[in-house]
Protein backbone atom coordinates (compact mmCIF):
# COMPACT_ATOMS: atom_id res chain seq x y z
CA UNK A 1 0.00 0.00 0.00
CA UNK A 2 1.39 3.22 -1.05
CA UNK A 3 1.40 6.13 1.33
CA UNK A 4 2.05 9.82 0.79
CA UNK A 5 4.69 11.72 2.61
CA UNK A 6 3.13 13.73 5.31
CA UNK A 7 2.60 17.32 4.41
CA UNK A 8 4.94 18.75 6.94
CA UNK A 9 7.85 16.85 5.40
CA UNK A 10 6.96 18.04 1.95
CA UNK A 11 6.62 21.60 3.24
CA UNK A 12 9.95 21.61 5.12
CA UNK A 13 12.11 20.81 2.07
CA UNK A 14 12.47 24.38 0.77
CA UNK A 15 12.98 25.68 4.34
CA UNK A 16 15.99 23.40 4.87
CA UNK A 17 17.60 24.72 1.73
CA UNK A 18 17.18 28.32 2.83
CA UNK A 19 18.47 27.47 6.27
CA UNK A 20 21.60 25.91 4.81
CA UNK A 21 22.15 28.97 2.68
CA UNK A 22 21.66 31.21 5.71
CA UNK A 23 24.14 29.17 7.72
CA UNK A 24 26.72 29.33 4.93
CA UNK A 25 26.26 33.10 4.77
CA UNK A 26 26.71 33.35 8.53
CA UNK A 27 29.90 31.30 8.32
CA UNK A 28 31.23 33.54 5.55
CA UNK A 29 30.43 36.64 7.61
CA UNK A 30 32.08 35.12 10.65
CA UNK A 31 35.22 34.36 8.66
CA UNK A 32 35.27 37.95 7.34
CA UNK A 33 34.76 39.28 10.87
CA UNK A 34 37.62 37.17 12.21
CA UNK A 35 39.92 38.28 9.40
CA UNK A 36 38.99 41.94 10.06
CA UNK A 37 39.63 41.47 13.77
CA UNK A 38 43.00 39.87 13.13
CA UNK A 39 43.93 42.72 10.81
CA UNK A 40 42.92 45.28 13.45
CA UNK A 41 45.04 43.50 16.05
CA UNK A 42 47.98 43.48 13.68
CA UNK A 43 47.62 47.21 13.03
CA UNK A 44 47.39 47.91 16.76
CA UNK A 45 50.51 45.85 17.40
CA UNK A 46 52.45 47.73 14.72
CA UNK A 47 51.30 51.06 16.19
CA UNK A 48 52.41 49.98 19.66
CA UNK A 49 55.85 49.10 18.33
CA UNK A 50 56.14 52.50 16.62
CA UNK A 51 55.20 54.32 19.83
CA UNK A 52 57.67 52.28 21.87
CA UNK A 53 60.48 53.07 19.44
CA UNK A 54 59.60 56.79 19.52
CA UNK A 55 59.62 56.88 23.33
CA UNK A 56 62.92 55.05 23.48
CA UNK A 57 64.43 57.42 20.94
CA UNK A 58 63.20 60.44 22.93
CA UNK A 59 65.44 59.49 25.86
CA UNK A 60 68.48 59.29 23.62
CA UNK A 61 70.80 62.22 22.99
CA UNK A 62 70.24 61.58 19.27
CA UNK A 63 66.44 61.28 19.28
CA UNK A 64 63.44 63.58 18.90
CA UNK A 65 63.83 65.23 22.31
CA UNK A 66 67.16 66.70 21.36
CA UNK A 67 65.68 68.01 18.15
CA UNK A 68 62.87 69.72 20.02
CA UNK A 69 65.26 71.43 22.44
CA UNK A 70 67.44 72.59 19.59
CA UNK A 71 64.43 74.02 17.78
CA UNK A 72 63.29 75.91 20.88
CA UNK A 73 66.75 77.36 21.40
CA UNK A 74 66.86 78.50 17.82
CA UNK A 75 63.58 80.40 18.19
CA UNK A 76 64.91 82.22 21.24
CA UNK A 77 68.28 83.08 19.77
CA UNK A 78 67.12 86.40 18.39
CA UNK A 79 66.20 87.68 21.85
CA UNK A 80 68.97 85.96 23.79
CA UNK A 81 70.92 88.07 26.25
CA UNK A 82 73.96 87.45 28.44
CA UNK A 83 73.13 85.55 31.60
CA UNK A 84 73.88 87.48 34.79
CA UNK A 85 77.46 86.96 35.83
CA UNK A 86 78.52 85.48 32.49
CA UNK A 87 78.87 88.45 30.16
CA UNK A 88 82.37 88.66 28.75
CA UNK A 89 83.46 85.21 29.94
CA UNK A 90 86.12 83.88 27.61
CA UNK A 91 85.56 80.61 25.82
CA UNK A 92 87.58 77.49 26.43
CA UNK A 93 87.78 74.70 28.98
CA UNK A 94 88.32 75.55 32.67
CA UNK A 95 91.79 75.42 34.11
CA UNK A 96 93.03 75.03 37.68
CA UNK A 97 91.28 77.11 40.36
CA UNK A 98 92.37 80.75 40.28
CA UNK A 99 94.79 82.06 42.91
CA UNK A 100 94.77 85.78 42.15
CA UNK A 101 93.29 88.34 44.53
CA UNK A 102 90.66 90.62 43.00
CA UNK A 103 89.82 94.22 44.00
CA UNK A 104 86.18 95.20 44.44
CA UNK A 105 85.41 98.88 43.95
CA UNK A 106 82.43 100.49 45.69
CA UNK A 107 80.37 103.25 44.04
CA UNK A 108 77.15 104.98 45.03
CA UNK A 109 75.76 107.97 43.10
CA UNK A 110 77.16 108.74 39.66
CA UNK A 111 76.32 112.44 39.68
CA UNK A 112 77.70 115.72 40.96
CA UNK A 113 76.72 116.33 44.61
CA UNK A 114 73.84 118.75 45.08
CA UNK A 115 74.22 121.68 47.44
CA UNK A 116 73.90 120.55 51.03
CA UNK A 117 74.33 116.84 50.30
CA UNK A 118 74.97 115.09 53.67
CA UNK A 119 77.57 112.75 52.16
CA UNK A 120 79.12 114.55 49.17
CA UNK A 121 81.94 112.00 48.97
CA UNK A 122 79.47 109.36 47.78
CA UNK A 123 78.86 111.37 44.58
CA UNK A 124 81.17 110.70 41.61
CA UNK A 125 80.56 113.01 38.65
CA UNK A 126 79.72 111.19 35.38
CA UNK A 127 82.75 112.56 33.53
CA UNK A 128 84.96 111.59 36.45
CA UNK A 129 83.53 108.09 36.45
CA UNK A 130 84.07 107.73 32.70
CA UNK A 131 87.69 108.86 33.07
CA UNK A 132 88.27 106.37 35.87
CA UNK A 133 86.88 103.50 33.82
CA UNK A 134 89.00 104.41 30.81
CA UNK A 135 92.09 104.61 33.00
CA UNK A 136 91.35 101.15 34.40
CA UNK A 137 90.96 99.74 30.92
CA UNK A 138 94.17 101.39 29.72
CA UNK A 139 95.97 99.87 32.71
CA UNK A 140 94.84 96.37 31.69
CA UNK A 141 91.84 95.88 33.99
CA UNK A 142 88.61 94.14 32.96
CA UNK A 143 85.35 94.34 34.92
CA UNK A 144 83.80 91.04 36.03
CA UNK A 145 81.07 89.94 38.44
CA UNK A 146 81.24 88.30 41.84
CA UNK A 147 79.84 85.07 40.38
CA UNK A 148 82.59 85.04 37.76
CA UNK A 149 85.27 85.56 40.38
CA UNK A 150 83.95 82.72 42.53
CA UNK A 151 83.66 80.40 39.52
CA UNK A 152 87.31 81.11 38.73
CA UNK A 153 88.44 80.54 42.31
CA UNK A 154 86.45 77.34 42.85
CA UNK A 155 86.19 75.68 39.43
CA UNK A 156 88.92 77.29 37.37
CA UNK A 157 86.39 78.92 35.02
CA UNK A 158 88.28 81.32 32.82
CA UNK A 159 87.86 85.04 33.24
CA UNK A 160 87.97 87.59 30.40
CA UNK A 161 91.40 88.68 29.27
CA UNK A 162 92.99 91.28 31.49
CA UNK A 163 93.28 91.86 35.23
CA UNK A 164 89.88 91.19 36.84
CA UNK A 165 88.20 93.88 38.90
CA UNK A 166 84.65 94.06 40.29
CA UNK A 167 82.68 97.30 40.01
CA UNK A 168 79.95 97.27 42.66
CA UNK A 169 77.18 99.87 42.99
CA UNK A 170 75.30 100.20 46.28
CA UNK A 171 71.72 101.09 47.17
CA UNK A 172 70.18 101.17 43.70
CA UNK A 173 70.50 104.77 42.59
CA UNK A 174 68.92 105.76 39.29
CA UNK A 175 72.22 107.22 38.07
CA UNK A 176 73.75 103.76 38.10
CA UNK A 177 71.47 102.96 35.18
CA UNK A 178 71.48 106.32 33.42
CA UNK A 179 75.20 107.15 33.84
CA UNK A 180 77.25 104.08 34.79
CA UNK A 181 75.58 101.57 32.46
CA UNK A 182 76.34 103.46 29.20
CA UNK A 183 80.01 103.91 30.17
CA UNK A 184 80.47 100.24 31.01
CA UNK A 185 78.56 99.13 27.94
CA UNK A 186 80.94 101.08 25.68
CA UNK A 187 83.84 99.25 27.27
CA UNK A 188 82.12 95.86 27.07
CA UNK A 189 82.07 95.65 30.87
CA UNK A 190 79.52 94.64 33.48
CA UNK A 191 78.75 95.79 37.01
CA UNK A 192 77.30 94.43 40.23
CA UNK A 193 74.13 96.07 41.57
CA UNK A 194 73.73 95.82 45.37
CA UNK A 195 70.12 96.94 45.49
CA UNK A 196 67.93 97.67 48.50
CA UNK A 197 64.32 96.78 47.84
CA UNK A 198 62.70 99.67 49.68
CA UNK A 199 63.74 102.97 51.16
CA UNK A 200 65.01 104.32 47.84
CA UNK A 201 61.99 104.68 45.52
CA UNK A 202 62.31 106.19 42.03
CA UNK A 203 60.94 109.50 43.36
CA UNK A 204 64.09 109.73 45.50
CA UNK A 205 66.47 108.75 42.73
CA UNK A 206 66.03 105.00 42.99
CA UNK A 207 65.99 102.38 40.26
CA UNK A 208 62.68 101.25 38.82
CA UNK A 209 61.99 97.59 38.09
CA UNK A 210 62.35 98.11 34.34
CA UNK A 211 65.77 99.68 34.91
CA UNK A 212 66.84 96.75 37.07
CA UNK A 213 65.79 94.43 34.26
CA UNK A 214 67.79 96.59 31.88
CA UNK A 215 70.90 96.12 33.98
CA UNK A 216 70.33 92.36 34.09
CA UNK A 217 69.82 92.28 30.33
CA UNK A 218 73.17 94.05 29.93
CA UNK A 219 74.88 91.28 31.90
CA UNK A 220 75.03 92.97 35.28
CA UNK A 221 74.80 90.83 38.38
CA UNK A 222 71.98 91.59 40.83
CA UNK A 223 72.80 91.27 44.54
CA UNK A 224 71.30 92.99 47.55
CA UNK A 225 71.69 95.01 50.75
CA UNK A 226 68.31 93.88 52.05
CA UNK A 227 65.04 95.76 52.15
CA UNK A 228 65.81 99.08 53.82
CA UNK A 229 69.52 99.50 54.48
CA UNK A 230 68.92 98.57 58.12
CA UNK A 231 71.69 98.28 60.69
CA UNK A 232 71.67 94.49 60.81
CA UNK A 233 73.59 94.09 64.05
CA UNK A 234 70.75 95.85 65.92
CA UNK A 235 67.89 93.69 64.64
CA UNK A 236 66.06 90.86 66.37
CA UNK A 237 66.14 87.41 64.70
CA UNK A 238 62.84 87.88 62.86
CA UNK A 239 63.82 91.28 61.49
CA UNK A 240 67.25 90.02 60.50
CA UNK A 241 65.73 87.08 58.64
CA UNK A 242 63.42 89.46 56.78
CA UNK A 243 66.25 91.78 55.71
CA UNK A 244 68.53 88.94 54.60
CA UNK A 245 66.61 85.81 53.58
CA UNK A 246 63.25 87.27 52.54
CA UNK A 247 65.02 89.99 50.53
CA UNK A 248 66.84 87.34 48.52
CA UNK A 249 63.69 85.30 47.93
CA UNK A 250 61.82 88.41 46.83
CA UNK A 251 64.45 89.40 44.28
CA UNK A 252 64.76 85.86 42.97
CA UNK A 253 61.01 85.67 42.43
CA UNK A 254 60.77 89.15 40.91
CA UNK A 255 63.75 89.07 38.56
CA UNK A 256 64.53 85.34 38.16
CA UNK A 257 68.23 85.67 38.98
CA UNK A 258 70.33 83.88 41.65
CA UNK A 259 71.19 86.84 43.96
CA UNK A 260 74.20 84.99 45.33
CA UNK A 261 75.87 87.83 47.26
CA UNK A 262 74.87 90.03 50.16
CA UNK A 263 76.30 93.49 50.84
CA UNK A 264 76.26 94.61 54.49
CA UNK A 265 74.49 97.99 54.80
CA UNK A 266 77.05 100.55 56.00
CA UNK A 267 79.38 97.56 56.28
CA UNK A 268 78.00 96.53 59.70
CA UNK A 269 78.12 92.83 60.55
CA UNK A 270 78.87 90.40 63.35
CA UNK A 271 78.82 86.63 63.78
CA UNK A 272 75.02 86.54 64.04
CA UNK A 273 74.60 88.50 60.83
CA UNK A 274 77.14 86.35 59.01
CA UNK A 275 75.34 83.18 60.17
CA UNK A 276 72.02 84.49 58.85
CA UNK A 277 73.57 85.39 55.49
CA UNK A 278 75.09 81.93 55.22
CA UNK A 279 71.81 80.24 56.21
CA UNK A 280 69.92 82.21 53.55
CA UNK A 281 72.03 80.52 50.87
CA UNK A 282 74.24 83.42 49.81
CA UNK A 283 77.65 82.37 48.52
CA UNK A 284 79.32 85.29 50.28
CA UNK A 285 79.07 88.93 51.26
CA UNK A 286 80.99 92.17 50.96
CA UNK A 287 82.06 94.74 53.53
CA UNK A 288 83.40 98.30 53.50
CA UNK A 289 86.72 97.22 55.00
CA UNK A 290 89.51 98.27 52.58
CA UNK A 291 91.45 95.55 50.80
CA UNK A 292 91.42 93.03 47.96
CA UNK A 293 89.22 89.93 47.95
CA UNK A 294 91.36 86.83 48.38
CA UNK A 295 90.63 83.37 46.91
CA UNK A 296 91.34 81.70 50.26
CA UNK A 297 89.84 84.44 52.41
CA UNK A 298 86.49 84.42 54.19
CA UNK A 299 83.81 84.74 51.46
CA UNK A 300 81.42 86.31 53.99
CA UNK A 301 83.82 89.11 54.87
CA UNK A 302 85.11 90.28 51.50
CA UNK A 303 86.83 93.71 51.58
CA UNK A 304 86.13 96.49 49.09
CA UNK A 305 87.60 99.85 48.15
CA UNK A 306 85.29 102.85 48.38
CA UNK A 307 85.73 105.32 45.51
CA UNK A 308 85.00 108.88 46.67
CA UNK A 309 84.12 111.87 44.58
CA UNK A 310 87.10 113.87 43.39
CA UNK A 311 89.33 110.80 42.92
CA UNK A 312 91.48 111.39 39.87
CA UNK A 313 92.02 108.39 37.56
CA UNK A 314 95.72 108.11 38.40
CA UNK A 315 94.92 108.38 42.10
CA UNK A 316 92.52 105.47 41.75
CA UNK A 317 95.22 103.33 40.15
CA UNK A 318 97.58 104.28 42.98
CA UNK A 319 94.95 103.36 45.57
CA UNK A 320 94.53 99.95 44.00
CA UNK A 321 98.24 99.29 44.08
CA UNK A 322 98.71 100.55 47.64
CA UNK A 323 95.84 98.71 49.31
CA UNK A 324 96.45 95.20 48.01
CA UNK A 325 98.50 94.09 50.99
CA UNK A 326 96.07 95.28 53.67
CA UNK A 327 95.03 92.74 56.34
CA UNK A 328 91.79 90.77 55.90
CA UNK A 329 88.48 92.06 57.23
CA UNK A 330 87.95 91.58 60.99
CA UNK A 331 85.46 89.15 62.50
CA UNK A 332 82.94 91.95 63.09
CA UNK A 333 82.55 95.56 62.05
CA UNK A 334 80.25 98.23 63.44
CA UNK A 335 81.81 101.31 61.86
CA UNK A 336 83.88 102.14 64.92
Amino acid sequence: MLTRPCAPIAETGPVDVEERRARRELRRRERRRRRAGALALLIAAIAAVVVAVAVASGGSSHGPTRHRVSTTAGKGAARARPAPGTAGTSAGPPGPPGREAVPILMYHVIASPPAGAPFPGLYVAPEEFAAQMQALKDAGWTAVTMDQVRANWTRGTRLPAGKPIVLSFDNGYNSQYTQALPVLRRLGWVGVENIQLSGLPPSQGGLGEDQVRGLIAAGWELDTQGFSHADLIKLDPEQLHYQVAVARETLQHRFHVPVNWFCYPSGHYDDTVVSEVRAAGYLGSTTVVPGWAQPHGDPYRMPRLRVLGGTEPQALLSLLAGIRGDPPAPGSYSGA
